[in-house]
């Protein structure tokens, strides 16, 4: 069985497992990083990038110098993101089941209550348009 890296700290490890994130699910790679940084960016691999499988969701790091705190640093974005989807669609779940409550309820006495106002004084209105006793 996988398990996460061993800098991955504890706090860390009950954010992702809070997320339902389990190690073999991660793929982690080091790469060349780019930009700015001359010979020395050229030939380290100090750039992290992670991908989570079942979202799809990557993260690549290249902040620092190091290949160790870029890794530390890429989990913890990555760990971030995948709270955010999460939050995003509790989120998202709730305000669909709150339209859902608004739409069906009933309303309120006074809000009936302005509602036949409304359609009495628009019929007052319609009414002044008619053109002789036809109607």
């Amino acid at each position: 069985m996988a398990e996460f890296p061993d800098m991955v700290d504890e706090s860390l490890r009950a954010r992702l497992a809070a997320v339902g994130v389990r190690p073999e699910d991660i793929d982690e790679r080091f790469v060349r990083g780019a930009g700015a940084g001359g010979q020395k960016i050229n030939k380290t691999s100090s750039t992290v990038w992670l991908r989570h499988r079942p979202s799809g969701l990557e993260v690549r790091c290249q902040r620092e110098r190091s290949q160790s705190v870029n890794r530390l640093l890429a989990w913890h974005e990555l760990a971030g993101k995948l709270e955010g989807r999460r939050r995003e669609a509790a989120n998202q779940a709730q305000a669909e089941r709150e339209l859902r409550r608004r739409q069906s309820r009933q309303k309120s006495r006074g809000q009936k209550a302005r509602m036949i106002a409304h359609k009495q004084h628009r019929s007052r209105i319609k009414q002044t348009r008619r053109v002789g006793d036809d109607w």
